[in-house]
């Protein structure tokens, strides 16, 4: 259980944490139908900064354009919640769930007369896949469950629904005694973790699947790849086969709550010399400098809480 926050903001109001309730005929519970954000707030020389806020709160909206979900809230609003709803608890550093679902209306597939609502709730979250995950790394697999094809849920969205996929990728891996699985999409090509983005290095080049490889645009896996850049380590988005998880140099997992997670095994194969090389260390060194303060936000990507 993550830690109790005192209050949730919900339709407009902040909340005491025990009210932020929803009716059991909602047609969220039913169908799936919601779509959210996973923002994380860092602790930045003792004070709470949101990392790459307008970022995360335009997929959210983005995401629920593609399901013709009405937000009654402007991003702008949706930021200002966020910003809000830290500072009510008193995090210093946590992560932000704003949560867009479909309320109690008409209980049938058709969610066109549910009302959309919105709540944003904020708990302390550690590492995502372990303590030791982000310095020895983790341990995957190659799941036996595809990623959603194109043409049944678009994985563009950051949807509810496409959870339920995850939830068995995730649960397979963990059941086998891995840390994650790593899914293939629909033509056998690399696509994602249940959860994270992924990257692979070979020979000095970073590669990561293209968006057409059922993945969810990362707002990470896009801080990885300027960083990356700005690193001088060549970045290709390509069509990325199985056989490279057994081959590659490096590899690393991206996301929100992953942050940068050094992989050091697929199928219990060693990546590399089976521990974080060079340029996994550089990029995660990059990326944790830029979202403590440590070196310069020269990209504006952290958003004060005040």
């Amino acid at each position: 259980m993550p830690p109790k926050a005192s209050k949730i903001w919900m339709n407009g109001k902040l909340v005491d944490f025990a009210d932020a309730k929803v009716h059991v005929l909602s047609h969220v519970l039913h169908y799936g139908s919601a779509v959210f954000e996973g923002i994380r707030v860092y602790a930045v020389s003792g004070k709470p900064q949101v990392f790459r806020l307008r970022d995360h709160i335009r997929r959210l909206v983005e995401s629920a354009r593609i399901y013709r979900m009405e937000i009654p809230w402007s991003r702008e609003d949706l930021e200002k919640a966020s910003v809000e709803t830290v500072r009510a608890n008193g995090f210093k550093a946590c992560y932000i769930r704003p949560l867009v679902y479909r309320g109690f209306g008409e209980v049938g597939v058709n969610p066109l007369k549910s009302p959309v609502e919105c709540a944003i709730a904020v708990w302390e979250w550690g590492a995502y896949l372990g303590a030791e995950a982000l310095e020895k790394g983790v341990d995957v697999q190659v799941s036996s469950w595809t990623r959603i094809a194109a043409n049944t849920l678009p994985a563009f969205s950051k949807c509810a629904a496409n959870y339920m996929n995850a939830q068995l990728i995730k649960m397979e891996a963990i059941g086998n005694g891995f840390v994650e699985g790593i899914a293939l999409d629909t033509e056998g090509y690399v696509s994602e973790g249940s959860g994270e983005n992924v990257f692979l290095v070979r020979d000095g080049v970073l590669y990561t699947p293209p968006i057409s490889s059922s993945i969810l645009v990362g707002v990470t896996r896009a801080t990885v790849m300027t960083l990356a850049a700005e690193a001088g380590v060549p970045v290709r988005e390509e069509r990325i086969p199985r056989e490279m998880l057994y081959v590659c140099d490096e590899m690393f997992l991206t996301g929100t709550a992953t942050e940068v997670t050094p992989v050091r095994s697929v199928d219990r194969l060693a990546v590399g010399p089976g521990k974080p090389g060079p340029v996994t260390r550089e990029i995660q060194r990059r990326f944790l400098g830029t979202v403590t303060g440590e070196v310069p936000d020269k990209h504006g990507w952290l958003t004060p809480v005040g």
